[in-house]
This record gives C-alpha cells, sequence and structure tokens, in this order.
C-alpha cells in the first residue's frame, strides 16, 4: 500500500508564472505611472507661465507698461514688483516641471515666456510661449486675440 504524500507549497514552476504575471502588470502600470506623471509635470508648467503672465498683466493694466525683467527667474524672485504688489504669490517655481528653468523676458512694450516641454516626448508635451495679445489652445499653437474661430467663407467665382 502506497501512501501519498500531501504537497505543501508551490511548485517551482506555479511560481514561475505568478512572478511573470505581476512582471507584466507591474510594467503595463509603470508605463501609465509616467504617462500621467509627464501630463501633470506639463500642466504644471503651463500653470506656472499662466501665473506669470496674469501678473505681467496686471501690472500692465496698473501702471500702463510691462516692467523690465531680463530673466524669469528675476520676474519671480521676492524682490520682484510683482511679487511686491501681489500681483503673482511668493515661491512660484523658475523650474518647469521637467527640471528645465523657464525661459522669459520682458520690457517696457512687452514680454516671452516660455517652456520647452517634454525632454523625453516633445510631441505629446511640445514646447510653448506666450506672449502679450496671443490666447494659447489646448493644442500649443497659439493664434493672435480676436481671431475668428470660424473659418471664412469661400470666395464666390466672378462672373
Amino acid at each position: 500500500m502506497t501512501q501519498r504524500r500531501s504537497q505543501k507549497g508551490f511548485s517551482l514552476l506555479e511560481l514561475m508564472v505568478a512572478m511573470m504575471i505581476i512582471a507584466v502588470i507591474a510594467t503595463l502600470g509603470f508605463k501609465k505611472f509616467q504617462t500621467f506623471t509627464a501630463q501633470a509635470h506639463y500642466i504644471k508648467s503651463k500653470d506656472t507661465v499662466k501665473t506669470v503672465r496674469e501678473g505681467l498683466d496686471q501690472y500692465y493694466l496698473k501702471h500702463g507698461k510691462y516692467p523690465d525683467f531680463g530673466s524669469f527667474e528675476a520676474m519671480v524672485d521676492a524682490t520682484s514688483p510683482l511679487v511686491k504688489e501681489n500681483m503673482i504669490p511668493v515661491g512660484v517655481p523658475s523650474m518647469d516641471g521637467f527640471a528645465q528653468p523657464f525661459d522669459g523676458k520682458c520690457s517696457k512694450s512687452g514680454y516671452e515666456l516660455s517652456s520647452l516641454g517634454d525632454p523625453n516626448d516633445q510631441e505629446a508635451h511640445p514646447a510653448f510661449t506666450e506672449r502679450p495679445g496671443v490666447i494659447s489652445n489646448s493644442g500649443g499653437a497659439q493664434k493672435p486675440a480676436g481671431t475668428p474661430t470660424v473659418e471664412p467663407a469661400a470666395a464666390k467665382p466672378e462672373k
């Protein structure tokens, strides 16, 4: 009479299959995590530039001219007139979400604020620039303020 031993634990094959399934799921999850993280960094960068842009526009409305700044860092510095006059909050970062410095210049007649976008995926998160009188849309392209959104009618042929 043979006795059958009861098996305690898993076989090596069962453990390998379980580990492979966990590895595939983790890989897919990590890719999605990276995608969402990059999107969050891009949105944060756009929001930071928007905050400074709105501060510069408020300064213009109050003083009739833009302040002179040679760099983005000077605009967000604690001693900046934008911060002193509460047009932008204290502690606005001078680096975008991808750890690259924002680029910005401002003179009495206008300003230009820009970010390089995602260095690893320029197609999904391209560089962008903000200027006075230019409205940005979600696709990264810009159009002058007051530009009609409807396509003009086709010209009629002459008789």
